[in-house]
Formats: structure tokens, C-alpha cells, sequence
């Protein structure tokens, strides 16, 4: 295989185009994927280190299982957390008027005047 020469400077930045919508989706999943990923990890973790724990009984081995599973929570929550953000990402703010009213009289120039003099 022939190696390609680089013609520029090694940190030099290149020009990213972002895709907007596409990005944001595509980042969210790579974090949830991460995030699930995370979370079973810790939770095999967890198991082999209570199995040490209940096997030699040393309080060291009880104190990390217990900073696993805080750890596995935190993920866990975080994950909560990405859930909510891309709803509330995905929401349409819908700023505009309730309802419109609008009066509207139908009638001559005359008739109208004649209305507002009654009033």
C-alpha cells in the first residue's frame, strides 16, 4: 500500500460541515449506546466484585462494590437525563397566539355608524 504524503501543517484544523438535525441524532445515540454499554459493564462488575467480597469477607472489596453501584446509578441517571434533554430538544415551542379573535362587522359604512351613535 503507498503511503499518501500530507501537505500541510499536522495541526492544522479541518473544516467540519455540520448537518444540524442529523448530528444531534447521531450524537445521541452514540451516547446512549455508551451509556448502555456503561451500564452493563458496571453491572458485571458489580457481580464479580460482591463474588469477591462474600469470598474473602475483606471490607476493601465492600466499599468498592458500593462505589460501583453509585457509579452504575450515576450512568443510569444520566441517561434519564439525555432522555429528557432530546424531548425537550425535539419539542416545537409553540409561541404563537391560543386564539385569534377577531371582530368583524358585517354591514355598509352606514350601518356602522349608525351602530356606534346607538352605543
Amino acid at each position: 500500500m503507498q503511503e499518501i504524503p500530507w501537505e500541510g501543517d499536522e495541526n492544522q484544523c479541518v473544516p467540519y460541515k455540520s448537518n444540524g438535525e442529523e448530528d444531534i441524532e447521531k450524537d445521541y445515540e452514540y451516547q446512549r449506546e455508551n451509556f448502555y454499554k456503561l451500564v452493563e459493564r458496571g453491572s458485571i462488575a458489580i457481580d464479580g466484585i460482591l463474588e469477591l467480597a462474600k469470598e474473602g469477607e475483606h471490607p476493601r472489596a465492600y466499599e468498592v462494590a458500593g462505589q460501583l453501584i453509585k457509579n452504575v446509578a450515576e450512568v443510569t441517571e444520566k441517561l434519564g437525563d439525555l432522555q429528557e434533554k432530546m424531548k425537550r430538544l425535539k419539542e416545537v415551542p409553540d409561541t404563537g397566539p391560543k386564539s385569534v379573535t377577531n371582530a368583524l362587522f358585517v354591514g355598509s359604512t352606514a350601518e356602522l355608524q349608525k351602530m356606534i351613535k346607538e352605543k
